[in-house]
């Protein structure tokens, strides 16, 4: 059986879409648990009607004060009674045959060691949003039924864009996502990247389980530098990470905007190279690259 978790805050006008895919399912060997970030609309008392109801699956409601998804996921990782976690943000649903296909998956990498979990493909509910209705597919596909592969070796087969990860529990308590007092904001590669770093693979499989809807309140849509700055903590932490992990001009381009995004903090950037430890050159060339990106996307506006 797996946990499917949803972090939702202020989101009662459309998490029962989310409740309405999990209600169609094929198989119903999953429990449903919600971590309410603090809302303030009635999102408790809709999530409480749901468990009034009769359903086939167990839902688990818990409300804590605002902190981000990063520390609803901590929490919903603590509640879960089941080996494998599915997170389904509040603003997306999933396929009829989702639960189904995981559990499939799951049994074909049972025994098997290195393993983290395995994921699905995402795709746009809308497909105009892809910008190609031929293709609703959130970025790359296997080029197979399967890859077995790290998240940080996903660039080498074409696995771009969003994916339906579906991690161990066990896995996902022993690699938390950090929590820094007074931030509300942590990218994902915090925890997903260590789990790679260290080894642990995904199998990749081509098939779709996750509708998304990117509505213009989701964090994929809101999240700017001057959000990475009022999270500087946070933001460090993962550049950091991506330093160790990442080559090429990844980390040229993240040197680059982590000394403009230290700046509006009133970081000077001798200031920001010590904090990041990257190299003098590495450090200029990544400022000159990142301006010269901010030049080029000003120009073509």
């Amino acid at each position: 059986m797996i946990t499917i978790m949803t972090p939702t805050y202020n989101r009662a006008y459309i998490l029962g879409n989310a409740y309405q895919s999990l209600q169609k399912q094929t198989s119903f060997d999953f429990e449903w648990i919600i971590i309410d970030d603090g809302s303030a609309d009635n999102t408790e008392e809709l999530v409480k009607g749901w468990i009034a109801e009769e359903t086939r699956f167990p839902i688990i409601y818990e409300k804590q004060q605002n902190g981000g998804k990063h520390r609803a996921v901590n929490r919903g990782v603590a509640l879960a009674s089941y080996e494998y976690f599915l997170i389904l943000d509040s603003d997306d649903t999933l396929t009829e045959d989702a639960v189904a296909k995981v559990h499939h998956w799951i049994t074909q990498i049972d025994g098997l060691d290195g393993f983290a979990g395995v994921a699905g493909l995402k795709a746009y509910a809308n497909p105009s949003q892809s910008g190609n209705t031929a293709d609703a597919v959130v970025g790359g596909m296997p080029p197979q039924p399967y890859i077995d592969a790290t998240n940080l070796e996903r660039g080498k087969y074409g696995l771009l864009g969003d994916k339906a990860e579906v991690y161990k529990t066990d896995v996902l308590k022993r690699y938390p996502f950090p929590e820094f007092e007074g931030e509300n904001f942590l990218r994902e590669t915090a925890s997903w990247d260590r789990i790679a770093r260290d080894g642990l693979k995904i199998r990749w499989y081509s098939d779709v389980i996750y509708l998304c809807e990117y509505i213009e309140d989701g964090l994929t849509k809101n999240i700017d530098l001057k959000a990475y700055a009022r999270n500087f903590q946070g933001y460090t932490y993962c550049s950091k990470l991506l330093l160790e992990t990442r080559f090429g001009w990844l980390r040229i381009h993240r040197c680059g905007e982590f000394a403009y995004v230290a700046s509006l903090n009133g970081l000077s950037f001798v200031q920001a190279k010590r904090l990041l430890g990257a190299s003098w050159s590495m450090m200029m060339r990544g400022v000159i690259l990142f301006y010269l990106r901010k030049l080029y996307h000003k120009v073509c506006k």
